[in-house]
């Protein structure tokens, strides 16, 4: 049997779940989340515990036990905490305003770059100015799946180049920097 799958999850009390035919509903303080549970797989809520068992061991059942209390896990974390993705934005003159719902970006092209916010996701800009980062954008949604999405996309309007490492990154990531060509001696 799956590690993951057969562990029971423990619902806080703030948080609510409906588990209805072929869904699972989570509603708690920062938002409210659903997924569709395979039909091969059972949902059981008792109590305050939630428990996911599947029917059969065909590879499929086994592989998607595992993957569907995992993201029930995720929503019931996020409609409780919540997540969060750091964005960088290193290069000279490169900055970010959030206006709304909208992020405008500064990012070395001849116009201001506008990345409209997907519903469920909020930012905040927050100026730095410390070593080469000019200041960082903070993602934040219950939405696991659509905050990783969009912090992606983010990052895709200018990424780093590896030669200054200017553009838009991830906090934790590390680029690999190369070395610039030498003058000829």
């Amino acid at each position: 049997m799956s590690r993951i799958g057969k562990q029971p999850l423990q619902i806080p009390d703030k948080v609510k779940v409906a588990v209805e035919a072929g869904l699972v509903r989570v509603e708690g303080p920062k938002g409210k989340s659903s997924i569709p549970v395979p039909s091969r797989l059972a949902v059981a809520l008792e109590g305050n515990r939630l428990e996911v068992t599947r029917g059969d061991e065909s590879r499929e059942s086994r592989s998607l036990h595992g993957l569907t209390r995992s993201l029930i896990h995720n929503m019931i974390e996020g409609v409780t905490r919540g997540y969060e993705r750091v964005l960088e934005i290193s290069g000279v003159g490169f900055k970010a305003e959030v206006r709304g719902k909208e992020i405008q970006f500064s990012i070395g092209f001849s116009h201001p770059v506008r990345f409209p916010l997907p519903e469920g996701v909020s930012a905040e800009w927050r100026e730095l100015k410390a070593g080469d980062k000019q200041g960082e954008v903070v993602l934040k949604s219950h939405d696991k799946d659509l905050l990783g999405r969009t912090a992606a996309k983010v990052r895709a309007l200018r990424p780093p180049e590896p030669y200054k490492g200017k553009g838009i990154k991830y906090a934790e990531e590390t680029i690999r920097r190369k070395v610039g060509k030498t003058g000829a001696a």
